[in-house]
């Protein structure tokens, strides 16, 4: 069964780390007469209380990835895996996982974060599903591999793509208009790039639709302008023309820097616009390319429910929304308080904050485009205390200064968007030697088939 410079194990699977794949600690011989060795496996695609067999290349390392070669004892809810490119594709890890099973995790992630961080668990209600937690997606980030070939990264390798057939997470309009674009570049006989080399033209696909108004954006990310691709482009042109009428935003963005991100220093508008319309909780948004905006809007609703449900809004109060970005909170509450200032480091998003604000006939909100520790003084020097304050950080937290602030600041209640449980425990333990209790909290599955989950919290001030 050992292969060369390989050993066989059967192992039991005891838990699951941070991405989803299984954890198994063993102890095993490694020469004759020593003592034995610990060895500490990651095995992905496995769950909780699983045997399986394993044969783990290099066993006299402390750590290692093994690959399952036979489930011998399977978890009670492991389903057969929907998607084709499941065993390679890095974007899904509990496909094999009933999605009851799935929320149970989740759920317990959560409560094991604020519970470390001293905070009773029992506040942690169940984790909202969705009724069909598949085609979720607005927005998908697609990789052309250095062949010109269009998919996903693959799973532990991030230099290497899967081509693309179907992904279950996202439309299948946005599925169907990327393999066009994929097929495309294979007409055109069009290279990708090479992160080795740092050579060739295409990088990046980003598909984004408005499931509210049908539009769609098509934004390509390539290392040099289109005008040396003259006759591809227009046929590119007419190809989402003919096919794809509801391609609102054809985009094509220049970006020569080594870091792999979609970003662009110079950007082209092939046809139409360079911006769709989006809505949300009732309210209309622009969005542009880089556009942060919940990429799951069904559950997003949901996110800015129960945050105006823990929050109780009032007509005679204030409010601050910090890391605020385009306005997805502050448009509900500002509608619900008299007024609102909203924080955002993103300039841009600012400007989009502020435009979003007039087209949906809002005037009584202030935006201002600065870090949340230096805006947080500003605005309460201006603006005083307000009674109310949201956040919803990004997925590394507020962080404890930005924290003390808002504990100084001694509003009446905080309400907390999480995108990352263990970041947001640590955060609002730097609220409670400043009289905050923590009230509840809503986790909420924005990403179902994945490790992520989403978390709406209520704190309150009492006396101390």
């Amino acid at each position: 069964m050992a292969r060369e410079n390989g050993q066989t194990f059967i192992v039991d699977i005891d838990r699951l780390d941070a991405k989803g794949s299984g954890q198994s600690v063993i102890w095993h011989e490694h020469e004759p007469g020593q003592p034995p060795k610990k060895l500490k496996l990651t095995i992905p695609r496995t769950l909780p209380g699983e045997k399986v067999r394993v044969t783990v290349d290099r066993p006299k390392r402390r750590r290692r990835i093994a690959v399952p070669e036979e489930i011998l004892q399977a978890h009670e809810e492991r389903i057969v895996p929907a998607c084709p490119h499941f065993d390679l594709c890095g974007g899904c890890v509990f496909q094999h996982w009933q999605y009851a099973g799935q929320l149970r995790q989740k759920t317990a992630h959560v409560k094991q974060a604020i519970e470390r961080a001293g905070f009773d668990p029992s506040l942690v209600r169940e984790t909202m599903g969705m009724d069909d937690p598949w085609h979720y997606r607005n927005k998908m980030e697609f990789t052309f591999a250095p062949d010109g070939t269009l998919g996903l990264h693959e799973q532990g390798n991030f230099r290497n793509i899967i081509a693309l057939e179907t992904c279950l997470i996202c439309r299948e309009e946005m599925t169907a208009v990327a393999m066009e674009v994929a097929h495309w570049a294979k007409t055109h006989a069009l290279s990708g790039y090479d992160k080795k080399s740092h050579e060739g033209l295409l990088r990046h696909l980003m598909v984004r639709q408005s499931f509210a108004t049908g539009e769609m954006m098509l934004a390509l990310f390539a290392t040099e302008g289109p005008e040396a691709h003259e006759k591809a482009v227009l046929d590119l042109k007419t190809r989402i023309g003919e096919k794809f009428p509801q391609v609102k935003s054809l985009l094509w963005l220049e970006n020569t820097q080594w870091a792999d991100r979609t970003q662009s220093e110079k950007s082209h508008v092939l046809s139409g616009r360079d911006f769709i319309y989006d809505e949300l909780a009732g309210f209309r948004y622009r969005l542009w390319f880089d556009t942060f905006f919940q990429t799951n809007p069904t559950q997003a609703e949901k996110l800015v429910e129960l945050a105006l449900e823990m929050g109780e809004p009032k007509k005679s109060e204030k409010m601050i929304d910090l890391f605020c970005g385009v306005g997805t909170f502050s448009l509900p509450f500002a509608k619900r308080v008299e007024q609102l200032a909203g924080i955002e480091i993103v300039e841009t998003s600012i400007a989009s904050a502020k435009r979003n604000a007039a087209d949906n006939g809002i005037s009584n909100t202030f935006f201002l485009a600065k870090d949340a520790r230096h805006g947080i003084d500003e605005v309460l020097e201006t603006f005083g205390t307000p009674e109310l304050l949201l956040l919803d950080p990004p997925r590394s937290g507020a962080g404890g200064k930005v924290m003390r602030k808002i504990g100084r600041a001694q509003t009446e209640r905080i309400v907390y968007v999480s995108c990352n449980p263990d970041t947001f425990a640590e955060d609002i333990k730097e609220l409670v030697p400043f009289g905050y209790e923590l009230k509840k909290v809503q986790p909420v599955d924005l990403f179902p088939h994945t490790v992520h989950v989403e978390c709406v919290a209520l704190l309150s001030r009492v006396e101390i």
